[in-house]
């Protein structure tokens, strides 16, 4: 038997977003186009031994009711903070098509593990876990069961984690289960929060820079990571901006390095563009992947330039948000959105923060490094996780 999909419309008219740019949707636009990196800051309590640079979300964040307590975390509060600004749009789709039609997908890779991390020191201090810490507080699926039962939604209500590609692969799977008519409409995006577990993990792999990441430089060393939610209502109902096409593939060259060559990233790429029916050519802006390491970089400059050539306007945004894993391919395509939406009247790009000192080994590309205008009408955003789990979605004016 041959699944033969549904392709519909799907679009996106509205979202949430909470990072180190802002705490809404307002201010992550106004600090993202005026090139403010305002959460970028020092901590002392995140990596063992030392200090490092991450990206904080410094707002107040939402308080949980007392019947929820099982989901208390950081993680659930930033991710109520995203829901907040949608809710009103929710509400209306509830009203529309019922609790029972509308679904959450999202992605998260670290869930509530701050949580954890407090409940083991203190355990080691007094030998007890506090009465306030429950297991399920830290389980990957809690932010999609939380947002579910929070709302009272009855539908399907899942949580990919797939490293840093989560929440990318997250519209792929909303984009089928509306396809399928399991649903009306998803509530869609990801969330992730600063911990020690990453911090110290990827500190293990060299793989932090000892400063701001400084992404395609000669001088990259390293990553910084952030916190972050984003959230999107993927719907049937038009509005100016569309879900255009998501591509993924997944090359398992390595654990944890990437492809030399990037071929399963070029196939995610390619794949989306397909989806979406244009060339790569109609493609106005990439939000790169960029982490800043050595070897991603290298990697995703090449196909970059294999696909797109020197031309398409592109950039990472990770200077400014930091790298939100699990958050951070619904994170930058929201900056996308931003970019798309009447929040960016002057129509600038996404600005590509570094120290401008080029790598000659890496192929040109037309990185975004001073302020630039462009009536964009399709922008792409990439993300590359371990294991070679990779993913392109691209959104375009309607």
């Amino acid at each position: 038997m041959i699944f033969k999909r549904d392709k519909r419309k799907l679009y996106l008219p509205s979202l949430g977003i909470v990072n180190a740019l802002g705490c809404n949707k307002g201010e992550v636009a106004e600090n993202l186009f005026s090139g403010k990196s305002i959460g970028i800051v020092e901590r002392k309590d995140l990596l063992f031994g030392g200090t490092v640079t991450v990206g904080e979300v410094t707002a107040e964040l939402p308080k949980l009711d007392q019947g929820f307590s099982e989901f208390a975390s950081r993680n659930i509060r930033l991710l109520l903070a995203a829901y907040e600004q949608i809710s009103d749009d929710v509400d209306e789709l509830i009203r529309r098509y019922g609790k029972h039609r509308i679904g959450v997908v999202l992605g998260s890779s670290t869930s509530g593990i701050s949580e954890g991390e407090l409940a083991v020191e203190e355990k080691l201090a007094q030998g007890q876990f506090p009465e306030n810490y429950r297991y399920s507080q830290q389980e990957m699926g809690a932010v999609a069961e939380f947002l579910a039962r929070y709302l009272d939604l009855q539908s399907v209500a899942i949580t990919v984690s797939t490293a840093c590609s989560s929440s990318g692969k997250a519209f792929a799977s909303a984009r089928n289960f509306i396809e399928a008519d399991f649903c009306d409409a998803v509530i869609v995006g990801g969330v992730d929060t600063l911990c020690q577990l990453t911090i110290n993990g990827f500190t293990a792999l060299e793989s932090v820079s000892s400063t701001l990441c400084n992404p395609f430089s000669r001088n990259r060393n390293g990553i910084t990571i952030g916190e972050a939610a984003a959230l999107f209502v993927l719907s049937k109902e038009p509005a100016e901006i569309q879900l255009c096409g998501v591509g993924e593939s997944s090359d398992a060259y390595h654990i944890s390095a990437p492809h030399p060559e990037g071929e399963g990233a070029e196939l995610a790429i390619k794949a989306a563009l397909q989806d979406a029916g244009i060339k790569a050519a109609e493609i106005d802006y990439v939000n790169l992947h960029g982490t800043a390491t050595v070897k991603n970089d290298e990697m995703e400059s090449r196909v970059i330039q294999r696909v797109f050539g020197d031309n398409t306007y592109c950039s990472s945004t990770k200077p400014f948000t930091g790298h939100t894993l699990g958050a951070a391919a619904a994170t930058e395509l929201g900056l996308c959105w931003l970019s798309l939406s009447k929040l960016n009247p002057q129509q600038l790009l996404p600005l590509h923060k570094w120290d401008g000192q080029s790598d000659v080994n890496l192929p040109s590309i037309s990185l975004v490094d001073s302020p630039t205008r462009c009536k964009a009408r399709y922008m792409m955003s990439n993300s590359f996780a371990f294991g070679g789990s990779n993913v392109s979605v691209i959104i375009g004016r309607a």
